[in-house]
């Protein structure tokens, strides 16, 4: 077992991705030595049933090997940690099972679901793409943030998000659990009257002086399906183009400015991690699935359904 995983990982950090690679790379004298064997190594149909094989167990327990490692890198425990939550597109170009067509991507593709701590990726699932975004999140939160408390219990946790994660299962966990969250809300009607009279100022102000506006308020809100009032941040824009306003929904007690420019917007430095996880980690490849219908699992290089 450990000469196959170790002659496949080898296999793809050489750019070897496919299986067929290896009805030559299987005499081939580097691969052999590096696996540590002199003999022949596995074939293609050999590796082919490793990859099939895999169960959900194993599955659950190759996750845990992402945040186990995780926690063994920290020498100490951390004050806080933020773990960033997004999705982002597989593009297909065959006939993979379960493949849909994604509308805002426009192709066909796998939504898989990335969670990361910094630069560490804690968790992967792999998804159909015809579902919402945030599907699964809120259980592979509570399946890490368990995890890490078990090791750190006096860890505070943040969850960060962009609005495609403003869901309330999600959001009332984190209450519930003494986690905290700052979750992108995408505008509506209603938020735009909450802001109108700051708008205008605006706009005035923009006027007189020709100085592109900028601010940062909070308000609270609830929308129609929350069950109470939630404190809200808006940064407001207002210049050549007119008003641009965003949104965010949070639990923290920090100041608003702090909460938005030092906290959200360091949210985009997940989207340099997927790119990693997509080109150096050839996660753009159709990975290999687990047998039955798909189902979240959570992912360390085999696929999963």
């Amino acid at each position: 077992m450990r000469d196959l995983v170790a002659q496949r990982l080898y296999a793809l950090c050489c750019g070897y991705e496919d299986l067929n690679d290896h009805a030559a790379l299987r005499n081939d004298p580097l691969m052999q030595t590096a696996v540590g064997t002199g003999d022949e190594l596995g074939s293609s149909p050999t590796l082919c049933r490793l990859e099939q094989r895999a169960t959900r167990s194993d599955i659950v327990a190759l996750n845990r090997v992402l945040i186990d490692q995780f926690i063994a890198s920290q020498a100490t425990c951390p004050e806080e940690l933020v773990l960033d939550i997004d999705a982002s597109d597989i593009p297909l170009h065959g006939e993979q099972e379960q493949t849909e067509f994604h509308a805002y991507y426009d192709h066909y593709c796998y939504l898989p679901l990335y969670v990361f701590a910094g630069k560490a990726m804690l968790a992967c699932v792999l998804r159909r793409s015809r579902i919402d975004g945030a599907k699964h999140a809120a259980a592979v939160i509570k399946l890490i943030v368990t995890r890490l408390r078990q090791t750190w219990p006096a860890l505070r946790i943040i969850v960060r998000g962009d609005s495609g994660f403003c869901r309330q299962r999600l959001i009332r966990w984190c209450e519930r659990h003494a986690v905290g969250y700052v979750i992108g809300m995408a505008r509506n009607a209603r938020l735009h009257r909450h802001v109108a009279d700051w708008e205008q100022t605006m706009a005035q102000a923009f006027h007189d002086t020709g100085v592109k506006q900028r601010l940062i308020r909070q308000f609270s809100y609830a929308a129609k399906s929350w069950d109470r009032e939630r404190r809200l941040i808006t940064r407001l824009e207002f210049g050549t183009q007119g008003t641009n306003p965003r949104f965010i929904v949070t639990n923290l007690d920090r100041p608003a400015e702090e909460l938005y420019d030092d906290l959200y917007c360091q949210r985009g430095e997940a989207e340099n991690r997927i790119k990693e996880t997509q080109l150096d980690l050839f996660g753009t490849r159709q990975l290999p699935q687990v047998p039955g219908q798909l189902a979240a699992h959570l992912v360390l290089g085999i696929g999963l359904r």
